[in-house]
């Protein structure tokens, strides 16, 4: 696995002397990538568009990949599809307006890890499910429903809360 400086850092600092208008397309086609320090993808695939604009340079993103996560019903692993699609705006120091603003570096080379890194972290599930219909795990026993249903006793609750069903058999 290799960091995301290896792939995704960009020398665009050849763009800005260019006229407005003027664009690049970087294509991508990464087998394995590992954005540090948590998140490892897998086949990173896309374009990072970047156009010369007055204020400074925008780059248009649009990557897919897969991670892998826990089922969040029977725990397996499986592999999850992500995409994202955003821009940001790389202002010239002279037109930033804001501490916010992101600033083209003198260097001109730009590092979209840390970014490509927020914007897919965000797209992965809170509870990812590997597959619509997945049936989880036994709360009994804890076996897979999927390989093997269990035949459990319905558990009857506990018996120091019997009274309350009584309410629940009046209405």
């Amino acid at each position: 696995m290799h960091s995301q400086s290896s792939y995704l850092k960009l020398s665009i600092g050849f763009i800005a002397p260019q006229t407005v208008g003027f664009s690049r397309v970087f294509l991508f086609d990464i087998p394995h990538i590992c954005l540090q320090p948590d998140l490892t993808l897998s086949d990173l695939v896309g374009k990072i568009s970047v156009s010369r604009t007055s204020e400074g340079l925008l780059a248009q993103v649009e990557l897919s990949a897969s991670v892998e996560v826990a089922c969040a019903r029977c725990l397996k692993e499986f592999s999850q599809q992500l995409k994202v699609d955003f821009a940001e705006l790389f202002y010239f120091a002279p037109h930033a307006r804001s501490d916010t603003d992101i600033i083209l570096p003198e260097d001109g080379n730009l590092d979209f890890g840390p970014l490509v890194r927020e914007y897919m972290l965000l797209e992965i599930p809170t509870n990812p499910v590997c597959k619509s219909d997945c049936q989880g795990l036994c709360p009994v026993c804890g076996n897979d429903l999927n390989d093997n249903p269990c035949n459990h006793e319905p558990e009857t609750g506990d018996p120091r809360f019997a009274i309350l069903n009584t309410l629940l058999d009046d209405e």
